[in-house]
């Protein structure tokens, strides 16, 4: 009997062999024979297919390695979803994690996700989104984006593991904190309305509701207010109580840090308007972009710090169109022409203008800056000059200045923000010698939903390489020994911060080490270094 059961099998198994025989000897098989040959054979080959058949492989670590990049662009690829929730929840998400402590994961973060070439991490710092980080010695100092985070000071004398020291925690939501510049032991930060751009609009509600009660001859709807201020109708009971409380800190803080552990507070400087934006400072001056009575957006505003509990103002400047209490008259819409940014050197100041270029000041006499030249290429471009800073030496023979815009809600068909190469020998002949520019498809995270473009670089420049980061196409490190084409020497695009779709690197700062520090604004400081 068992041989017979055998037999049978083994007639049974031959059954796909003798038709593949028949069919190259020209015979066909019966309809019957040909259907039971075809679902043996693929019972076979799907056998055969089996992973259980096959001996188990390891990986090589450049296998692992090229998967673990394949993954990380897919997680990319399919993080949209995420990316659509709408901006208010995201800013409270961003608040709730503004109050957890930082975190230092060195080891964990190292190199998973980050795409980078050129450029080494060193560690990471899971901390509060960042609005700028300045290193001097052995400390960087972060100001964050969004309150209650206001200031951080990181010991970084060993870069692979960044230690928290102390962090000033802001006393409401109402302000936030996010730039900081220190000279000596004294560190300077700003004060500024939190969402200023969306909640200023409260303090326009009464007029703009007297406007359209003459043009219409009536009160007009709650519809109708929020269409001429430009936000949903569900906003309005909020922008309603901006309106009421108004803005009470405007201005600037100077603190004593020469116990890094212990900062501690000089002097409240109180200003005008939403408060201070972006400035320099030195150890004797501060060189203040904020918004003040009488005048239409950011103007420049001195002070001399040499007692700094009692900060003294030196001098104003101000673009002509500015100066409403004297009877100026904007020419441009909204506050597209106004200071963002002063950056001081030898008696200059190079001052980014947002919509209106930039220009250089001469400020030998303190007490009286007063421009000596104006650049402007907008329009063409439609994203905003958000810092100049002139090259300390020659390159290429000629001098030169670094301009970097700042990318905002990108208009599809336009360019994105860029940086450019200026060649200011002649101040009455500003020229733009070059451009340089991330493409979309050098990132994988440049159409998440998120900024794109460019934003800052670092503000200081001792070699031809300058770092600048990319909101999106993270920090890029290019070199501008050919002032007239400028080219990428590296990258580093790091993962999105935790519950995060996309990175949004923000800000850029080199020590004397040569070490590179960028802040996300969404989350984390990354501490890297050149490996070519």
């Amino acid at each position: 009997m068992a041989k017979a059961a055998r037999a049978a099998k083994a007639k049974k198994v031959s059954r796909p062999a003798r038709s593949a025989r028949a069919a190259k000897a020209g015979k066909r098989p019966k309809a019957s024979q040909a259907a039971k040959a075809a679902s043996a054979s693929r019972k076979s080959r799907a056998v055969k297919r089996a992973p259980a058949a096959r001996p188990a492989k390891t990986a090589r670590p450049a296998q692992a390695a090229k998967a673990a990049k394949r993954t990380t662009l897919a997680k990319a690829v399919r993080r949209p979803k995420a990316a659509k929730a709408t901006k208010r929840p995201a800013k409270a998400a961003r608040r709730a994690a503004a109050a957890r402590p930082a975190k230092a994961t060195a080891a964990a973060r190292r190199s998973s996700g980050a795409l980078a070439q050129n450029v080494r991490r060193l560690a990471r710092l899971e901390m509060p989104g960042g609005g700028q980080v300045v290193v001097q010695g052995d400390y960087a100092y972060i100001g964050h984006m969004d309150p209650p985070a206001g200031t951080s000071i990181v010991d970084v004398s060993d870069p692979r593991k960044p230690r928290l020291v102390s962090h000033i925690k802001l006393p409401d939501l109402h302000s936030h904190s996010h730039k900081v510049r220190v000279a000596g032991d004294l560190m300077v930060v700003n004060s500024e309305m939190f969402d200023r751009h969306f909640l200023r609009k409260g303090w326009v509600i009464a007029e703009t509701t007297a406007r359209l009660q003459r043009e219409q001859g009536r009160a007009p709807s709650d519809a109708e207010l929020a269409k001429a201020l430009g936000v949903k109708e569900s906003d309005l009971p909020r922008l309603r109580e901006a309106g009421r409380r108004g803005y009470r800190d405007p201005g600037f803080k100077i603190y004593d840090v020469s116990q890094r552990s212990k900062p501690r507070l000089i002097h409240f400087q109180k200003t005008w308007g939403v408060g201070v934006h972006r400035f320099d400072m030195d150890e004797r001056y501060a060189y203040i972009s904020t918004e003040k009575d009488g005048f239409h957006g950011n103007i420049l505003c001195i002070y001399d710090l040499a007692n700094p509990a009692r900060p003294e103002p030196v001098a104003d400047w101000w673009m002509p169109g500015q100066h409403i209490a004297a009877g100026d008259k904007p020419t441009w819409r909204g506050y597209r022409n106004r200071l963002h940014h002063g950056l001081r050197a030898g008696n200059r100041i190079y001052a980014a203008c947002w919509h209106a270029g930039f220009h250089v000041l001469d400020v030998s006499d303190i007490s009286k800056p007063r421009s000596i030249a104006r650049h402007t290429y907008h329009p063409p471009v439609v994203e905003p000059t958000h810092t100049v800073m002139p090259v300390p030496h020659r390159v290429g023979g000629r001098q030169v200045a670094l301009v970097i815009d700042e990318e905002h809600d990108h208009i599809r068909g336009q360019p994105h923000a860029m940086l450019w190469v200026f060649d200011i020998g002649n101040l009455e002949a500003i020229q733009p010698l070059s451009n340089y520019t991330v493409s979309e498809t050098d990132s994988p995270y440049s159409r998440l939903g998120k900024r794109f473009g460019a934003h800052q670089f670092q503000e200081h420049l001792e070699s031809n390489v300058v770092c600048a980061t990319w909101f999106s196409g993270g920090l890029r490190l290019v070199d501008i020994s050919d002032p007239t084409l400028p080219r990428e020497v590296g990258y580093f695009i790091p993962e999105p911060a935790p519950g995060q779709s996309v990175p949004q690197t923000n800000d850029v700062d080199v020590d004397a080490r040569g070490l590179i520090y960028t802040i996300d604004r969404l989350g984390g400081l990354d501490i890297l270094e050149r490996t070519a």
